[in-house]
C-alpha cells in the first residue's frame, strides 16, 4: 500500500490531519478509498451524495401545490412519490396542524342498468371522510376499483395523521402523509365513513340499494355527489359549531335544510 499524495481532498474526517493519509482500495461505485495511520478510520475522498439537490426538492413541493398528485410529481422528476411526501411533512408540519383521523371506504353500484356478470356491480364509489367535524373531504367514482383512484383522493385532500380502512388489499398500494391503520377484523376504525356512506344510500335516490333508478353516466353521479358533498359538509360543519358553543342542545336543523 503506497502513500497517499499530501494534499487538501485527502483529510481525516475523525482528526482532521492531512499527513500519513495512505490509499485503501476503492468502493463499491469506483471512489478513492484512504486510510488515515494516526488515527486509524478509513474514509472516502469525495463521497458521492445521494440526496436531491435542493432545487429539485422545491420544484417538486411546488409542482405538487400547483395540483400535480405525487404520482404525478415522481413520474415528472424521475423518483419515488414517497419522497414528495417526506419533503411535505418536513415543511408542512403534519404532526401538529393536521386533522386526526382520515377513514376510507368504497362502496359499489350501478351505471344504467345491473349488468349480468356473477358479481353485478359495475361502479364504484370512493369515499373519504373525517371523524370530527363529520365531512366529505374526497370522493371518486370509476368503473374499475382500483388504488390509483384513492391514490388521488388522498393527494388532493388535507394532510391527516392517520388513515383507516378496511381490509381492502388496494389501500396498501396507497402512499399516505400520516400513519396507515388497516383493519380487517371489524368496522371499530370505519364506523364514520360506513355512516356517511349509509347516508348517501339513504339521501340519494341513484344510491338506494332497492331502486330501479341508476345514473346513465359516471359524470351524472359524480355531478350528484358534488352536489350532496357541499350540502353535506355545510350542515354537519354548522351542527360541529352549534355543539361547541351549546354542548347540551340538539342541533336544530336537518340535513334536507342544507340541500
Amino acid at each position: 500500500m503506497r502513500k497517499a499524495t499530501i494534499d487538501e481532498k485527502k483529510r481525516c474526517p475523525k482528526c482532521g490531519r492531512i499527513e500519513q493519509q495512505v490509499k485503501a482500495g476503492f468502493n463499491a461505485s469506483g471512489t478513492q478509498r484512504c486510510r488515515c495511520k494516526i488515527c486509524g478510520i478509513r474514509y472516502t475522498i469525495e463521497p458521492k451524495s445521494h440526496a436531491y439537490l435542493e432545487e429539485i426538492k422545491e420544484a417538486a413541493i411546488k409542482a405538487y401545490y400547483s395540483g400535480v398528485s405525487g404520482r404525478g410529481v415522481g413520474h415528472l422528476f424521475h423518483m419515488n412519490k414517497a419522497n414528495v411526501y417526506n419533503w411535505i411533512k418536513k415543511t408542512n408540519n403534519v404532526v401538529e396542524n393536521s386533522p386526526d383521523v382520515f377513514e376510507l371506504d368504497e362502496l359499489y353500484w350501478f351505471i344504467s342498468k345491473k349488468p349480468n356478470t356473477e358479481t353485478r356491480e359495475n361502479a364504484y364509489v370512493f369515499t373519504m371522510v373525517s371523524r370530527e367535524p363529520r365531512q366529505l373531504v374526497g370522493f371518486d367514482v370509476s368503473m374499475e376499483k382500483s388504488a390509483k383512484y384513492i391514490q388521488g383522493i388522498v393527494d388532493h385532500a388535507p394532510d391527516a395523521k392517520f388513515y383507516c380502512s378496511d381490509g381492502y388489499v388496494g389501500y396498501l398500494d396507497v402512499v399516505y402523509p400520516g400513519v396507515h391503520i388497516r383493519n380487517t377484523r371489524d368496522k371499530s376504525d370505519t364506523f364514520t365513513v360506513e355512516g356517511v356512506n349509509a347516508d348517501l344510500r339513504h339521501y340519494i335516490p341513484i344510491l338506494a340499494r332497492r331502486s330501479r333508478c341508476f345514473p346513465r353516466s359516471l359524470e351524472t353521479l359524480r355531478a350528484v355527489l358534488e352536489l350532496f358533498a357541499y350540502a353535506y359538509n355545510r350542515f354537519h360543519l354548522a351542527a360541529f359549531n352549534f355543539r361547541l358553543h351549546f354542548p347540551n342542545r340538539e342541533f336544530p336543523l336537518g340535513l334536507v335544510d342544507f340541500l
